[in-house]
């Protein structure tokens, strides 16, 4: 019989309340099980109670993480809170034998997401990291083009989560000391969607660097991954008035490029849930011109609807049915691994090779 995945959220700030809440409660439901649906909001640990009381009234509201191990009503935990307590915080849950969330960067440390990835498999229980943007419409375009081979053997692949924020706020997010700035913030979608795509790469070079007036975390970042056969280029910045493309793709058989960031975010931050109408839509369409014969020819390509309700219904396919998370703790491990190298790499100006840490 088909069962509900009761979610405990540890943190329900900017992240709890956006990305993990609302799509927990609008993942939906199994087709032969309609009334049963995949996951729920069941507890939330917060220092906002009135808030998160406000928008789920049917949640068990609670103080600290230790309310939310102890509750029977949790069978995972959602750490959705600063970066710098995530590898603590997240080993409690898992050493309590409860499976658990963790969005990125999932510690700040290789080292630590190693041990978090031992610790769930001691504790037979799931680790998974949230790199929600494996579920981002354009990404999965850009999959797509690239498996069925539309572009060729693909020779240079570049992706931007560029913005323009010129003003340094004062938040965590901005703060070095607690794992803020943009290698620990966007870097991590960056390197996983690399990663899913790619593999794991044969070296490293990177810049970071702080341009903003009073930046005290990295607000500028370029990676170049180095592969036999095709360089990736990994960037972000605060300081991009005018937008990039967010794709280039480069292939023996021709190339894409797509405007614009994935929809979803927007619209969650505006109140649109997963299943309503008009959700992960309106995405800019993308333009590829390949080979057709001995003809180049130009198609638009229009950019698939994202689907970030599939996370958490992987994670409750997951632990139902004991089967592999998409994101594996040895990608967790990965992308870290990386983030520690472009950080190397930019001390030292150069390029280093990549050496894999085993999850």
């Amino acid at each position: 019989m088909a069962s509900t995945l009761k979610i405990g959220l540890m943190g329900y700030g900017y992240a709890g309340a956006t990305f993990h809440a609302p799509v927990i409660d609008h993942c939906g439901a199994p087709a032969d099980a309609p009334d049963t649906p995949y996951a729920r909001v069941a507890a939330i640990a917060t220092r906002q109670p009135e808030h998160a009381r406000a928008d789920y009234p049917n949640a068990l509201i609670v103080a600290d993480l230790d309310a939310l191990i102890a509750s029977d009503d949790v069978d995972c935990v959602v750490i959705a809170t600063p970066n710098d307590t995530h590898y603590a915080l997240a080993a409690k849950v898992l050493a309590a034998g409860k499976h658990v969330v963790v969005d990125k960067p999932v510690t700040l440390t290789a080292f630590d997401a190693c041990t978090l990835a031992r610790l769930a498999r001691e504790h037979g229980v799931l680790f998974a990291p949230f790199h929600n943007r494996r579920w981002d419409g354009d990404f999965m375009t850009v999959r797509e083009l690239i498996e069925n081979g539309a572009l060729g053997r693909v020779v240079h692949f570049e992706s931007h989560f560029d913005r323009f924020r010129p003003q340094v706020r004062q938040r965590w997010r901005e703060e070095a000391s607690r794992g803020g700035g943009l290698l620990f913030d966007l870097g991590p979608h960056l390197v996983d969607q690399a990663l899913a795509l790619f593999g794991a790469p044969e070296s490293v070079y990177a810049t970071v660097k702080l341009h903003r007036d009073n930046a005290s975390a990295p607000d500028y970042v370029h990676l170049l991954l180095g592969y036999p056969d095709k360089e990736v280029v990994l960037h972000a910045s605060a300081l991009a008035a005018i937008e990039p493309p967010r794709f280039v793709v480069h292939g023996t058989r021709g190339s894409y490029v797509k405007a614009g960031l994935d929809t979803q975010e927007d619209q969650l931050k505006a109140g649109l849930r997963p299943g309503q109408a008009g959700f992960a839509g309106g995405n800019a369409a993308g333009t590829l011109r390949a080979l057709e014969g001995e003809r180049e020819v130009e198609h638009v390509v229009p950019t698939r609807d994202g689907a970030y309700a599939e996370f958490y219904r992987a994670v409750a396919h997951s632990i139902a049915h004991e089967t592999p998370f998409p994101v594996s703790p040895q990608d967790a491990v990965d992308v870290m691994a990386i983030i520690e190298l472009a950080n190397e790499s930019a001390r030292e100006g150069k390029r280093l090779p990549f050496v894999r840490m085993p999850a």
